[in-house]
């Protein structure tokens, strides 16, 4: 059986043997041919196709796309290793008309082109490469971008805009070929006419996939923007209908030092409303960003960086942030927001937000939106922040601080509409207690003044006051304070001396620290006067608190504070002075049963001074003459 095989295998190889050598020389001949052509049409390349020739197809193919006139100053170089190329200089494209508007300027400009049509005097270009390339762009009231004047791509972009569907149909001659844009060192100025703005990149360097018209486009583009590195990917199967200013979908992501975003889904450069998709956005250093961005509000040191993820939804006259993660300094929230414009055009923010953490600073701070005098230019030429939108936002939190105040579980509002800002604290808990609070910039271009109220029910003053490290004497108690406070001066503009207002605080038992009445009495009955200090090594114990006082030019005036203990009543009134912290308040001690007034008779006093400790100065020792002997 195996001497049999061997017999097949080596009839077989001698059969075979016959024919591969006439295979290889044939093959070989071939190639060798193929070779000698190529050598030959390349030597003689240079030779048969004029320079003339490849410039004016540079020419007209620049004019046909553009619609508009190529002029190409500098003689023209060609390649023809690897790959035929041709390089100009020096190249303008402008309107058809004498000194007419200058679509864009290129230093330099090659193309790779083929040998063959060259040779049939046609040019067919492709891989553009373009040095130092000045490209100007107009969008126009509508938001589309003017495409210049009757040249290939506009008419395809017409085409587009004209038909009904969502997939772009064009016939073979018109779907063109592109391939590959490759810029280098350029600037692009974008003139947006909606808006009056004039936006400008530079060092602009790019690479552009654009196989064909009716194909997907991707590009990578990497430039300067307001002083700031940029790069910008994008990704859309349907370029040509995105440019006609219809909703497709794509991908589009900038990154910069300052702000990184990511947009996947329907994108409309014509109309933001139509956005449907996935926003995921960053802003590592928010003082920074608001000023490459040029922007001014207030507090913004306080707002360290800023992120959200949200699914965008179309709604009317604007769009909807659903499934909204979003995330400020080290707060994060989740909850909903509409972006809208009202029927003045004014732009709109409502919603709701659930926080972990919040801090209230940064939503009071919106109310102080004028910037300092130094910046009173720049406030009246960018306007009031306030004055240029509108929101409507409902906000909670698990935990909330304002300073040194905490809140838990609060509830609150920011409404800014028509002129007038209101921020509500509907409930919190406070302190163990409870608290609502309303802050209100008033009509008159937020130069009308404002108004604050507070109202506390059953707060922890006593905790409070150690915690915030107070010093003096001061009621150790849980009470109830309501507080109004009221400005006609704007609120940027108001200090304490433009502030008017009233106070009520109670409380039921608790400890006057760092006062003690029976020290009180025995240094009253034989000095003329004495510091607080001296009495404060024990505390006063009492039933009921009630202070009512009034708030103007700067002080406080106290109307009545009654201090009830179980065997004295301490009564004050008089006028506390912001301004030097002082005292100036007059007083008595009493016995708090009528039937006690023989044991504990009445003491007048006068404090004076500064806080936290005055002097006291009984009113009896101050009465008497100099040669009397005290009691």
């Amino acid at each position: 059986m195996r001497a049999s095989r061997n017999k097949k295998w080596r009839l077989t190889m001698r059969s075979a043997s016959r024919w591969l050598p006439t295979v290889a020389r044939t093959s070989g001949i071939v190639l060798l041919t193929v070779l000698i052509v190529f050598a030959v049409f390349r030597a003689t390349a240079p030779f048969l196709i004029s320079s003339g020739l490849v410039r004016s197809g540079i020419e007209k193919a620049l004019s046909d796309w553009t619609g508009y006139r190529a002029q190409i100053e500098g003689d023209p170089t060609l390649e023809f290793w690897p790959t035929p190329r041709v390089t100009l200089n020096q190249v303008t494209i402008r309107e058809p008309t004498k000194n007419g508007k200058v679509l864009g300027h290129v230093d330099s400009l090659s193309a790779d082109f083929s040998l063959l049509t060259a040779l049939r005097g046609r040019a067919h270009f492709h891989e553009f490469h373009f040095l130092r390339p000045v490209i100007y762009i107009r969008r126009d009231e509508t938001g589309l971008i003017d495409w210049t004047n009757e040249g290939r791509l506009s008419k395809a972009i017409e085409q587009v805009e004209a038909s009904s569907g969502q997939s772009v149909s064009m016939q073979k001659e018109q779907d063109a070929d592109i391939g590959t844009l490759t810029i280098e060192d350029g600037s692009i100025e974008m003139a947006d006419e909606r808006s009056g703005n004039v936006y400008k990149m530079n060092s602009v360097n790019a690479d552009i996939t654009w196989p064909r018209l009716s194909r997907p486009m991707s590009a990578v583009i990497l430039g300067r923007f307001n002083g700031q590195d940029v790069k910008i990917d994008f990704n859309s199967t349907q370029p040509l209908m995105l440019f006609a200013g219809k909703s497709v979908d794509a991908r589009t992501s900038f990154s910069s030092p300052l702000i990184n975003w990511t947009y996947a889904g329907v994108t409309s450069i014509s109309d933001f409303s139509a956005l449907a998709g996935n926003l995921d956005l960053s802003i590592p250093n928010m003082p920074s960003f608001l000023a490459w961005s040029g922007e001014h509000l207030p507090a913004a040191d306080t707002l360290q960086n800023a992120a959200l993820n949200a699914d965008i939804a179309a709604i009317p006259n604007g769009v909807r942030f659903n499934n909204l993660n979003f995330k400020v300094n080290d707060s994060a929230a989740s909850g909903v927001m509409d972006l809208s414009y009202t029927a003045a055009g004014k732009p709109k923010i409502s919603g709701t937000l659930a926080f972990d953490q919040m801090n209230i600073n940064p939503f009071l701070a919106a109310f102080s939106m004028r910037l300092a005098a130094g910046t009173a230019i720049d406030a009246l030429i960018n306007g009031n922040p306030l004055q240029r939108l509108d929101l409507d936002m409902r906000l909670s939190s698990n935990k909330a601080w304002l300073g040194p105040f905490q809140f838990d579980n609060i509830g609150a509002s920011l409404l800014v509409s028509g002129g007038k800002a209101k921020f509500d604290i509907g409930d919190s808990g406070f302190e163990g207690g409870a608290l609502t609070a309303h802050l209100e910039v008033t009509q008159g271009d937020f130069d009308g003044g404002g108004k604050l109220q507070i109202s506390i029910r059953n707060a922890d003053f006593g905790g409070l006051f150690a915690r915030l490290k107070l010093v003096g004497p001061l009621p150790m108690t849980t009470g109830s304070l309501d507080l109004s406070l009221g400005t006609s001066k704007p609120i940027w503009a108001a200090n304490l001396g433009d502030v008017a207002g009233k106070m009520r605080f109670t409380a039921q038992a608790g400890s006057f620290r760092q006062f003690n009445i029976s020290a009180f009495r025995a240094l009253a009955s034989d000095k003329t006067f004495f510091r607080m200090s001296d009495i404060a090594d024990t505390g006063f114990d009492f039933d009921s608190m009630d202070v009512d006082a009034n708030f103007a030019k700067g002080s406080a005036e106290v109307h009545s504070a009654k201090i009830v203990g179980r065997n004295e009543t301490v009564t004050l009134n008089g006028v506390v002075p912001f301004r030097s912290n002082g005292l100036a308040l007059s007083g008595a001690i009493e016995a708090s049963d009528p039937a006690a007034a023989a044991e504990l008779p009445m003491l007048p006093f006068f404090i004076g001074g500064t806080w936290p400790d005055p002097v006291i100065s009984p009113v009896a020792t101050l009465l008497q003459k100099p040669n009397q002997p005290q009691q």
